[in-house]
């Protein structure tokens, strides 16, 4: 039997020059923009797209250039593989970007090609959300529908969520341990959970994205023996819409406020290194934190190709096998 799997995530502008047409796709989203006339909906995009442009690609120029999302993606389902392999089963491993190459279209087209017997799609967002996972679903259920032939025999597992898993629950908790063992004093470190925010109304309307997190959050903390004083944020708001809140910057200058020195960001939502861990929480975030008075401020790195997070990734794909 073969078996594939589609990692897919975000993506992410790889030069600048890439900053505006990456733009113009992510706020084409109807999940994103909520216009149901599409060219209205890509009218508002282009418009968003011309007025954010020269303050995204200065983000993107501050951290190098580009975002590193593709590369780490690629690293994750290449180590993905290499795992499969060392529990002898070979598995071919595919990756698919929402907003940007390589597409999830041009995932399909290579699966297509690949005479798999079983795909499984497994989202890099650990906790489901519309905006996120549920939109990459829409898409590619379109894109299959339209392949008659090789998707009607093959069969295909979709993993909504993976929020509660145990291996990553320990891979979250490992990383969080072994930034705590560099403070002087780890039990008085406060940790700090920064997640995606999304607009409130998706919460109202149904959406699991903010429970997911928080059961997320409170297993990292029961694993970590609940020493720490922890606290639950979100980050990178976009447009004039009420998002979830409190917000990871405000919270910073109220830690300040506190006299609390010593704080541990936790990226909960980012499983690998892009845009909003690299400049928001590492630049952005740590000038809000010297300017507040907080002196010690650190993050946990994304997990990217950690092993036990690997391993959690072959679990939940094993479990959906």
């Amino acid at each position: 039997m073969k078996v594939g799997v589609l990692l897919f995530n975000l993506g992410g502008p790889e030069t600048l020059a890439d900053v505006k047409p990456f733009l113009y796709r992510l706020f084409s989203d109807p999940e994103i923009i909520h216009i149901k006339w599409s060219p209205l909906r890509k009218a508002v995009a282009y418009m968003i797209a011309t007025l954010r442009r020269t303050k995204s690609e200065g983000y993107y120029r501050q951290i190098g250039g580009g975002s590193p999302l593709r590369r780490l993606t690629e690293d994750q389902a290449r180590a993905l593989a290499d795992e499969f392999k060392r529990r002898g089963r070979s598995v071919e491993t595919f990756v698919g970007m929402c907003t940007w190459r390589p597409f999830l279209q041009d995932a399909i087209e290579r699966i297509e090609k690949s005479n798999l017997d079983r795909l499984v799609i497994l989202p890099l967002f650990p906790h489901y959300s519309a905006t996120t996972t549920g939109s990459g679903f829409s898409v590619l259920r379109g894109l299959v529908g339209k392949k008659n032939g090789t998707f009607q025999k093959l069969n295909v597992q979709w993993i909504r969520s993976w929020a509660d898993h145990p291996t990553y629950i320990d891979a979250f908790a490992q990383s969080i341990q072994r930034e705590l063992s560099k403070f002087d004093h780890p039990e008085n470190v406060q940790l700090v959970f920064s997640a995606h925010s999304i607009p409130e109304s998706y919460v109202r309307n149904g959406d699991p994205y903010l429970d997911e997190t928080k059961k997320s959050v409170e297993l990292i903390m029961d694993r970590l023996g609940r020493r720490n004083p922890y606290l639950l944020s979100f980050q990178s708001k976009i447009g004039p819409v009420k998002w979830l809140a409190p917000f990871t910057n405000d919270i910073i200058v109220q830690l300040g406020k506190q006299h609390i020195h010593d704080v541990l960001v936790v990226p909960i939502s980012f499983v690998s290194e892009h845009i909003e861990t690299l400049y928001e929480l590492d630049i952005l975030y740590k000038k809000v934190a010297a300017e507040a008075g907080v002196n010690n401020f650190r993050r946990v790195p994304a997990l990217n190709s950690d092993p036990v997070f690997i391993r959690a990734l072959a679990e939940i794909v094993e479990s959906a096998l």
